[in-house]
């Protein structure tokens, strides 16, 4: 078994599995010793497609030719077909009639483009006193990283040892309707959501959730963001997770498979009118919106325009739920939690999450822990019937039964 290099010039900030990946085909990696495994993670959903989906890797080659980065001081041919086809793509699907698209680079970026604007809408369309904005966030979220974003988390790591956090968020429980509208008041600018909360173990809420939180945003006129940087674009089955409860959201963040696991590629996109007051020096940045990102952007979008990966996602999810039935039933998890190709696996014990993750690595399958005794699934997307099965097989064999 290889072992990655860590603690040598690398700040220990992350603990990955002990094996080094050299190259990667499909739902196949291979590590430095020449042993392949199917990989069950996908790049937390950023390798929605697989790793060098040809299509992908041929925009990017192409473009690579061409030009690579303009900053946004000038235009390039492919900023505004890009975000064209991306507001074609999802435009429909949210709140409102026209949509608007900021480009950025990284999901964090996209969530604090997405929180800068709802303030600034809040101050000059609502008409909230001047630094008195307050957005309403879930507990169990995970939007980022920055100092701004941790300070809206309950997860200790992430929070611990970074203050002073930013104020103007409220916390309440998610999948709780109740505490929400009680959260809300005449400061309120937006609620801030992941339609399904993946980093905290793919928890799924109830069925009139959601309907219900864009009801109570309509009523106190207040803007509906859905976070959808590991949700959207097609891991639920749907383009957008919100699909599945029939909900449009007014402002969307999107990331990792936009940048179909070769660059990193982010979006907001929504409301027009929203969008609308960001204006020259309010926000930008250097790489958003390159012309290298726009290139593979287009070819993300044309591979979902069809629908088909959507499709697949759902046929492989359903197969894969019942696989997980069976595991759950002999004892070998305690309890699954499902959306579409997408799953948290909760652990009976005494395994712990990480031995889980080393047991299922050395019989030739990558997954990722969480929370403890939580592991998580996210097959590329484009994963075949027959990779679906042998992975779950050796996964399944990788994992004690009571």
């Amino acid at each position: 078994m290889s072992t990655p290099a860590l603690l040598g010039a690398l700040a220990h900030n992350y603990a990955p599995l002990p094996v080094t990946l050299v190259s990667g085909e499909g739902a196949w990696v291979v590590d430095d010793e020449g042993r392949r495994y199917l990989d069950l993670l996908a790049g937390y959903s950023a390798l929605n497609f697989g790793h060098r989906h040809p299509a992908l890797v041929a925009a990017a080659h192409a473009q690579l030719d061409r030009l690579t980065l303009t900053s946004r001081a000038f235009g390039h041919d492919l900023l505004e077909p890009f975000a064209r086809a991306l507001v074609g793509l999802v435009g429909p699907l949210l709140a409102g009639d026209d949509a608007l698209v900021v480009p950025m680079n990284t999901g964090a970026e996209a969530v604090e483009t997405a929180v800068k604007t709802a303030r600034k809408w809040g101050y000059e369309v609502k008409g909230v006193p001047a630094d008195r904005a307050t957005i309403v966030v879930a507990a169990g979220n995970f939007h980022g990283r920055t100092t701004t974003i941790v300070s809206f988390s309950d997860d200790p790591d992430a929070r611990a040892g970074f203050g002073p956090f930013t104020p103007g968020f409220r916390v309440v429980p998610y999948d709780d309707v109740a505490a929400l509208r009680d959260a809300v008041d005449e400061t309120t600018v937006a609620v801030l959501l992941e339609p399904v909360q993946g980093e905290r173990g793919v928890v799924v809420p109830s069925r009139d959730y959601l309907p219900a939180v864009r009801t109570v945003c309509d009523e106190a006129g207040v803007l509906l963001v859905a976070d959808e940087i590991q949700s959207g674009l097609g891991r639920t089955g749907y383009t957008l997770a919100c699909e599945r409860w029939g909900v449009r959201p007014d402002l969307v963040t999107l990331g990792k498979a936009l940048g179909g696991g070769i660059v990193p590629v982010s979006a907001l996109v929504g409301r027009a009118d929203v969008l609308g007051v960001l204006t020259p020096g309010t926000h930008g940045s250097t790489f958003g919106g390159n012309p290298l990102a726009c290139a593979v952007g287009l070819a993300v979008i044309d591979l979902l325009s069809t629908g088909e990966i959507q499709a697949a996602a759902r046929e492989r999810g359903a197969a894969l739920g019942r696989r997980l039935d069976d595991l759950e039933y002999t004892g070998a998890v305690e309890t699954v939690r499902r959306a579409g190709l997408w799953a948290g696996l909760d652990l009976p014990g005494p395994l712990t999450g990480r031995q889980a993750c080393e047991r299922a690595m050395a019989a030739g399958v990558l997954v990722k822990d969480t929370h403890g005794a939580t592991i998580r699934l996210a097959p590329p997307l484009t994963i075949s019937a027959d990779e679906l099965d042998e992975a779950l097989d050796r996964l399944t064999d990788a994992l004690p039964t009571r």
